[in-house]
């Protein structure tokens, strides 16, 4: 056994066991120093505690070794202020007071201060192995654990690498070259050691700060992990016939994956604004130029204003005015309960440079009346209409100075003026059109029912088109006609159909579009001689509710064209008709379909009556009717008497 070691102790074995079953980390938080009883020993694993503690404390680090991944390492500073034995023995113990394990130490003394004169940090630093030193994690109370000066050495070089301003550069590539071996680059010879920032490899992703070898390169210390590699990453290159003195920046937006992300570079020197052209910051000022100066000097927030691109002044007036060039860029305001008026300043006045704007606004219930000044300016609108204008109470109106005039071109009150307006030219818009745009008369008596035209259709089959829609069609039949594609008809068309010809025009649907006639899903539908139907697309399917021929589709006028039938009124009454046999004087029928509330009337007649006679008939008569039947009785007169008989008979019965 080597004369100086670390051991676990049998109690820390079963405990790092008992983690690892359990799936628990296994926490360490102490460190406690011995004299070993006054001599050095050899501690054994079967160890529980230290044989003299003298000193006990919270560990500063615990972490793997870099080369050997199963050794821990685990590391303590005592303070100045205790001592005053000899260290020989160590321990490590867990966060439920287990000695995890136990150091054999060589022989030290450790002084204190208050007594020896002198004092000292002592640090003990322990390499202990463990069969999976992942699941070993330190628990420290940062209030109290001291930091080594190698540690703070280290933790403030990795942070110094994750800063954006990196170390120089010796050289800078400036095309794709073999991270491998002494070369020249840029005029420059590169050697063992040099920093070179990579730039141009046909892999981005390989760019970056190396460390130039004899051998293969590898990434500088500072721009090795992807933590250290950030955007906007910045570095100055020393040497170079072309890049010497020049400044680069990373460019590459985040999360950066080293080895993975492309890396761009750019160079950045001068700034991104030349010398000739610097971009402002912060809060500069320069002088603002004259009002109406149209020259190439600098403008600021104030010259801008006042040019009207927002107003640049606002003045409230209850009286007559006179508009000042001040006023110009601004918004003077007239409000009076009575008439007052506004004159504008004489264009002369101002520079002909200027596209000078003032705006007007009425603010009482007095009326505004604006004119140009009697120096020969006149007052103009865009159509034409020379001023003076007049304002009510809350129209605005904004001029521009042109030569020798003043010309209205904005404010509520120039849509008095305009074509739009005073004259017939507004856009029909398209025929179903459902948006805000003005209407049209023509779109109006469209919208209202009034047809755009009328097509004649005498040769059959024929196929409508969706531009029929809105049209009279006029057929002329029999034969059949097809309806357009529904979903080539836009939703809310109607196709007016009427049948001027001697028998029936039949309306098909096109491919697997339905016809839906008042609740019934149909394939076509029929329109009679002198009769007419209308058809409207709808979403899903063409609608017919409309037109004398949709009428047998509705349930008001549902019928049944069997021997046996009925036909359903309005009003509610039913009709029903039928026939059947007496046998032997009776026989009771069902009627085709049940009255709803109760049958009223029925009436029996023998179906076929020759061989009628004063001396020879039959007659019918009914008794039990309900809503759904009636008994059927028939007897036959002889000349002498009566009796019960077989006959064939037809009927009506009335009922709702």
């Amino acid at each position: 056994m080597a004369d100086y070691y670390t051991l676990l102790t049998n109690a820390g074995i079963a405990y790092e066991t008992a983690c690892k079953a359990a799936g628990l980390p296994i926490k360490l938080t102490q460190i406690s120093v011995g004299d070993g009883g006054g001599a050095v020993y050899n501690p054994a694993a079967t160890a529980t505690a230290l044989k003299r503690e003298v000193w006990r404390g919270p560990l500063n680090a615990l972490f793997q070794d870099e080369k050997n991944p199963s050794w821990l390492l685990a590391e303590v500073t005592i303070p100045p202020d205790v001592g005053g034995w000899y260290v020989r023995e160590a321990g490590l113990w867990t966060d439920t007071g287990i000695l995890y394990a136990i150091v054999k130490y060589p022989e030290s003394f450790k002084p204190v201060l208050a007594t020896s004169g002198s004092g000292k940090e002592f640090y003990i630093r322990s390499i202990f192995e463990t069969s999976n030193a992942s699941l070993v994690t330190l628990l420290i109370d940062d209030t109290v654990v001291k930091a080594t000066r190698a540690w703070v050495a280290g933790y403030v070089a990795d942070e110094l690498a994750k800063l954006d301003k990196k170390q120089s550069v010796r050289v800078a590539t400036k095309a794709n070259i073999v991270l491998s071996g002494a070369q020249m680059i840029d005029a420059v010879a590169v050697i063992s050691g040099d920093r070179v920032l990579v730039k141009n490899q046909t892999q981005a992703k390989d760019n970056g700060i190396y460390i130039a070898a004899n051998g293969s390169w590898i990434r500088a210390k500072d721009a090795d992990t992807s933590a250290k590699v950030t955007p906007n990453l910045e570095v100055t290159v020393e040497a170079g016939a072309t890049l010497a003195d020049t400044i680069w920046q990373l460019t590459t937006d985040g999360p950066i994956v080293l080895d993975t992300t492309p890396l761009t570079f750019q160079d950045v020197t001068a700034g991104f604004a030349r010398l000739m052209s610097p971009a402002f910051e912060g809060g500069p000022i320069c002088p603002t130029p004259a009002q109406f100066d149209g020259s190439q000097l600098l403008v600021n927030s104030e010259f801008v204003r006042r040019h009207g691109l927002q107003y640049s002044s606002f003045k409230s007036v209850g009286t007559s005015y006179v508009v000042t060039l001040a006023d110009i860029g601004g918004l003077v305001s007239l409000s009076n309960v009575g008439p007052i008026t506004c004159t504008l300043p004489p264009t002369s006045s101002v520079p002909a440079t200027a596209a000078a704007i003032i705006t007007i606004v009425s603010a009482g219930t007095g009326a505004v009346t604006i004119s140009a000044n009697a120096g020969g300016d006149t007052l103009n609108t865009s159509t034409g209409v020379v001023g003076p204008i007049v304002l009510g109470l809350g129209d605005t109106a904004e001029f521009i100075r042109l030569n020798g005039q003043w010309r209205l071109i904005g404010g509520s009150i120039a849509i008095r003026y305009t074509s739009v307006i005073s004259a017939p030219v507004f856009t029909t818009q398209p025929q179903f059109d459902t948006g805000k745009a003005l209407a049209t008369t023509e779109f109006v008596q469209r919208a209202l029912g009034n047809f755009s035209g009328q097509t004649n259709i005498v040769t059959l089959p024929a196929s409508l088109t969706p531009a029929m829609a809105g049209r009279r069609i006029v057929i002329t039949g029999p034969g059949v006609v097809t309806l357009p594609p529904l979903v080539a008809s836009p939703v809310g068309s109607k196709f007016y159909v009427l049948n001027i010809g001697t028998a029936d025009v039949t309306l098909n649907r096109q491919g697997n579009d339905t016809i839906v006639a008042l609740a019934k899903t149909l394939t076509s539908v029929t329109v009679q001689s002198g009769s007419n139907l209308v058809v409207t697309c709808g979403d899903n399917n063409y609608v017919v509710e409309e037109g004398a021929a949709s009428l047998k589709y509705s349930n008001e006028f549902s019928a049944s064209l069997l021997q046996n039938g009925y036909q359903k009124l309005p009003g509610g009454m039913i009709i029903q008709r039928g026939s059947g046999t007496t046998n032997l004087g009776t026989v009771s029928i069902v009627f085709p379909i049940a009255f709803p509330t109760a049958c009223r009337q029925v009436v029996v007649n023998e179906s076929t009556a020759s061989g009628w006679s004063g001396s020879n008939f039959t007659t019918y008569g009914t008794t039990g009717k309900s809503q759904f039947g009636v008994t059927v009785r028939s007897v036959n007169w002889s000349g002498s008497s009566f009796a019960l008989s077989s006959g064939n008979f037809d009927y009506i019965a009335i009922g709702d």
